[in-house]
């Protein structure tokens, strides 16, 4: 039993929490501003984006600090993406959420209780993380899926899954991806239809919630996914490749110009090998649509949801039969 948490009231708990999400929030934005940027999480310090002045501490209190600044850099004036508020709150949103999850696993003692929340913590923030970085860069970086994959592992039994159920969600996960989007569509068409990095997220499903979280997230998230796609069309007319991805193929071919001889070829080489370096085609079906935030999304339902959702679905199943 939870000798000393079960003591605790349950509003003081949920606080802690939130707390902790919203503390934790405020790194993640370093995260996704520095990971795909290839730069050190723990070094420099917080600064400011425009004129690399050092953040102070008061100014960097989650979601409070940017109202307080009214959304503007104390330093230099420059104002500050609504981003960064916006995942302070989801972080806020994710320590509740890990917190109820956490509940319904209900770990024996007070260490598993700890230990189940803190992993299940990383792992919204960590898929919150791909969202907004695949938003931007159209990148799923290893450390965070293949890291999430080992976390979810590793925490098997603590959350009441076999290490066997584990592994083989992750097999399925990634086959079911790789195989005939990758491997197979490659060699159809010349390039992939989806990344390596979506096969990897849904190995993360996989590891964290068996073979049925896996397909549960690639279904729903295919639906969501579409959904959202056309209704983008539908409003714009177009689907547009993100700012940030235009920019490094710009400056990759600025480069490629400026080399020579082997150099040259490599960066080629490179260059030919990433579907992200070829100008996007006319028409939906050339369309670059990142999928990873859907994915990700599919997997928070499943983590949140994932009993209800399928008890529904076998309910429909048995009153149809």
């Amino acid at each position: 039993m939870r000798a000393v948490l079960q003591e605790l009231p349950p509003g003081f708990l949920a606080t802690v929490a939130v707390a902790l999400g919203l503390a934790f929030g405020s790194f993640l934005n370093v995260v996704i501003h520095r990971l795909p940027r290839g730069e050190n999480l723990a070094h420099p310090p917080s600064r400011c984006p425009a004129c690399g002045a050092p953040i102070r501490a008061h100014q960097n209190l989650p979601v409070l600090g940017w109202l307080l600044l009214r959304g503007r850099a104390a330093c230099c004036g420059v104002r500050i993406s609504p981003r960064y508020p916006l995942v302070e709150a989801i972080g806020g949103l994710a320590g509740w959420a890990a917190f109820d999850a956490t509940l319904r696993v209900a770990p024996a003692t007070d260490a598993a209780f700890v230990a189940c929340f803190a992993a299940i913590l990383a792992l919204c923030l960590g898929l919150v993380a791909l969202v907004f970085i695949d938003l931007e860069f159209m990148i799923l970086p290893d450390e965070l899926t293949l890291g999430g994959a080992a976390l979810g592992l590793a925490t098997a039994p603590l959350r009441h899954y076999t290490w066997t159920e584990s592994l083989v969600g992750a097999l399925v996960g990634f086959l079911v991806v790789y195989l005939p989007f990758d491997l197979l569509y490659r060699k159809l068409r010349g390039h992939p239809g989806m990344g390596l990095g979506d096969a990897k997220l849904l190995l993360l499903a996989g590891a964290w919630f068996g073979w049925p979280g896996a397909l549960f997230a690639l279904l729903a998230g295919a639906v969501q996914g579409t959904a959202v796609t056309l209704a983008v069309l539908a409003v714009r007319g177009r689907i547009d490749e993100p700012e940030a991805v235009r920019e490094e193929r710009a400056q990759a071919l600025a480069e490629l110009a400026e080399l020579e001889g082997e150099a040259q070829k490599a960066l080629a080489a490179e260059l030919a090998a990433d579907p992200l370096a070829e100008e996007p085609g006319e028409g939906l079906a050339r369309a670059r649509v990142p999928f990873g935030p859907f994915l990700a999304l599919a997997s928070l339902e499943y983590l949140f949801f994932g009993e209800e959702l399928l008890g529904g679905y076998l309910a429909l199943l048995g009153a149809g039969s």
